[in-house]
């Protein structure tokens, strides 16, 4: 071998990157393709959404706890994020092997194309035209991958110097690399266009009106929202509620062609329409609703004004069984709730909802119908873009969360949250004023009370509440000398229990604890 052909460590390194590089185009290429045939074949599912969906169904518990404790609601996105890095090191792998050993790299690439398809074909109601995505997706990224090796090879950049490279293979290469590559990042602009555009649940969520209430919601009483600057709205505002659930891409549901069905125990079996369920006697509601990932002083929770109908008259039509004791609400990507059947026919307001605080749901908060059960923890009743509604037995079914280590029932725990002063707040030494809210949805709260570097308990003003199934604000002014002090909040439901000091994790049914806060006084 002459001393001009012989490979240098910095040769061998270029033709590794531009292995890498190749990898990463011909993958990119074929999830772009992929994801473009979904956009326009299967909106509500795609591959990478597909994949991401398993990932949630597999993870323990704990680690959906942390990702939340984390992430809060942007977990979805650091999902995705976490899903394209893992995609760009295995396409950067299987560029690599395909130059060191051809085959192998198709071999990582086709298996990474299966991995989707079975993911795809795995999730609910995946339809016939959702396997083309991943199988076209997985095609062009080995063919592309393959070509841009074969190009590679012929170029060999660890081979050569300067003045040996043969431009034409060179060239050749670059070429096909640079095609592939503006060929995926077209492919995601397109997708993207389809995704915003196509969406017909949004342009029938915008000419819908809803039917006034036949039932109007609770006036609002006098004096119920606290003027403390800084504290909780009364009424949770939509951009501002929290939004917790599995669906990657938000389902878009169009509300002519929506139905309602309840099967099961029941002696009849029902189907609703959408327009069947806006010509029902409507019901408005003030309800608190939290997540059962809510960690103590957390934000997983909000108060709307829910429009709907009650669900136990849909359940009175379909008339349950004897024994039956669940039932098993489905949403239209198959996630499921079991909510005890007692809870939805003992008159506390669980309502099919079809609007949130004087409009049509918002597309990310269950467009056109979710539940909403007060009282429950959101993982066995606030189902989102409901489908059906199955009366069963919790010895014969089991929600979504249940075999994942999350308890059957989720009844809401008594809490209450400082919301100001924050955590570590400088303030000045003397009364300071204190201000939070406090629920127990389906009970009510009796009083809230503080306490200062665990002394003695202060009662605060409680507001008056919209309902027992509302929150309801409370403050207190609170006399700190200088220096550091950690104040606690405990509420005390309308039965007379307070809530438990002993701090426990949010899994299998709810943290428990006071929330506690610092704040230095100057």
């Amino acid at each position: 071998m002459s001393t001009l052909s012989r490979p240098t460590k910095s040769t061998a390194a270029a033709r590794t990157r531009w292995a890498a590089a190749a990898g990463i185009v011909a993958v990119g290429a074929g999830v772009a393709l992929g994801e473009l045939l979904a956009a326009l074949l299967s909106p509500g599912l795609s591959p990478v959404t597909a994949l991401g969906g398993a990932v949630i169904d597999a993870v323990p518990p704990g680690v959906k706890d942390l990702a939340v404790a984390w992430f809060g609601t942007a977990d979805k996105a650091v999902l995705i994020a976490s899903i394209g890095l893992v995609t760009l090191a295995l396409a950067a792998v299987a560029g690599i092997l395909e130059d060191r050993r051809p085959g192998t790299g198709l071999v990582l690439a086709g298996l990474a194309g299966a991995a989707g398809l079975a993911a795809v074909m795995t999730r609910a109601q995946p339809g016939q035209l959702a396997a083309l995505a991943p199988v076209a997706g997985a095609a062009l990224a080995m063919v592309l991958l393959r070509l841009l090796a074969r190009r590679l090879a012929a170029w060999n950049p660890a081979r050569s110097r300067a003045k040996e490279t043969a431009p034409l293979a060179r060239r050749s290469f670059l070429q096909l690399l640079g095609l592939g590559a503006a060929g995926a990042a077209v492919g995601g602009i397109v997708t993207a266009v389809i995704r915003r555009a196509g969406s017909l649940a949004d342009s029938a969520r915008s000419a819908l009106a809803l039917p006034a209430p036949a039932t109007p919601a609770q006036a609002i009483p006098a004096g119920a929202s606290l003027d403390v600057p800084g504290i909780s709205s009364l009424v949770t505002p939509n951009p501002d509620f929290y939004r917790i659930d599995t669906a990657l891409i938000v389902p878009a549901l169009s509300p002519d062609n929506w139905t309602l069905k309840v099967s099961g125990l029941v002696e009849r079996q029902v189907e609703l329409s959408f327009a069947d369920l806006l010509a029902k006697p409507m019901t408005a509601r003030h309800i608190t609703i939290a997540c059962v990932s809510n960690e103590v002083g957390g934000d997983l929770i909000g108060n709307a004004l829910w429009l709907g109908w009650p669900v136990r008259e849909l359940l009175a039509m379909a008339g349950p069984k004897d024994g039956a004791d669940m039932v098993l609400s489905v949403s239209s990507d198959g996630w499921t709730a079991g909510t005890p059947l007692e809870a939805l026919t003992d008159g506390r307001d669980a309502l099919l909802a079809v609007g949130m605080n004087g409009e049509p749901l918002p597309l990310e908060h269950g467009f056109p119908v979710r539940m909403i059960v007060p009282g429950l923890y959101g993982y066995v009743s606030a189902t989102k873009w409901l489908t059906e509604l199955r009366v069963t037995r919790f010895a014969d079914d089991q929600g979504y969360w249940t075999p994942r280590g999350w308890s059957a029932l989720g009844p809401i725990k008594t809490q209450s949250r400082i919301d100001v002063p924050r955590q570590g707040a400088k303030v000045e030494a003397g009364t300071v004023q204190f201000g939070g809210v406090a629920w127990a949805q389906h009970r009510g709260i009796s009083r809230v009370e503080l306490r200062v570097d665990r002394g003695p308990w202060q009662q605060a003003e409680l507001a008056p509440g919209i309902s027992k199934d509302t929150w309801m604000q409370w403050r207190r002014g609170l006399d700190l000398g200088p220096g550091e002090h950690e104040i606690q909040v405990r509420a005390t439901d309308s039965a007379g229990s307070p809530q438990p000091e002993q701090r426990t994790p949010v899994a299998p049914d709810g943290a428990t604890g006071f929330h506690t806060v610092s704040v230095i006084a100057g």
